[in-house]
């Protein structure tokens, strides 16, 4: 028979092994899809300029939280990046939101720059809307003009396909 001492360890992998799959692969505690998205939140650029939040208001807005350390995060941003691309419109706004810590612009620039990404990155300044409380990264968002969101994504995903650019482009025809 077996003591405590020798299973205590596989229950305790056991445990740890379910809450990872489980964690990370469900869907947001609160699927925002449908709801009216609430822009009442600033952001700032990497120069540190801050932008109000709601000046993205009647635009299409593709909204990614991501951070330069989340690996499945450096997985889909050249996708991004080729969407960014081929759908820019005065109607679309890019907006990739790294979650990385207060002070580490220079990490998130460096990063971008050594990637060619010419997409807008912008960082938290201050408190995020509550509906941004992600369970995991990457998460995007896509806002209508109407300020609704249509589409939550979480987790890595190709954007550079037909589906991701027809929706766009279909929301700023509207």
């Amino acid at each position: 028979m077996k003591s405590i001492k020798q299973v205590l360890p596989i229950v305790a992998l056991t445990v740890l092994v379910v809450f990872y799959i489980t964690g990370f692969n469900r869907k947001s505690d609160a699927d925002m899809k449908d709801k009216a998205f609430n822009y009442s939140f600033t952001v700032k650029g990497l120069e540190g300029n801050r932008v109000d939040f709601t000046t993205y208001k009647d635009k299409v807005i593709f909204l990614n939280l991501w951070a330069t350390w989340c690996g499945p995060c450096r997985v889909e941003m050249p996708s991004i990046q080729k969407l960014y691309e081929k759908t820019q419109s005065e109607d679309i706004v890019f907006v990739m939101l790294a979650l990385d810590k207060d002070g580490e612009e220079p990490k998130i620039r460096n990063y971008i720059e050594k990637n060619n990404f010419t997409f807008p990155v912008v960082m938290p300044s201050g408190g995020l809307s509550a509906q941004l409380n992600v369970p995991t990264i990457p998460t995007t968002f896509i806002i209508s003009k109407e300020g609704k969101i249509v589409h939550q994504k979480i987790g890595t995903t190709n954007y550079d396909t037909e589906k991701y650019r027809k929706m766009l482009q279909d929301l700023a025809a509207q």
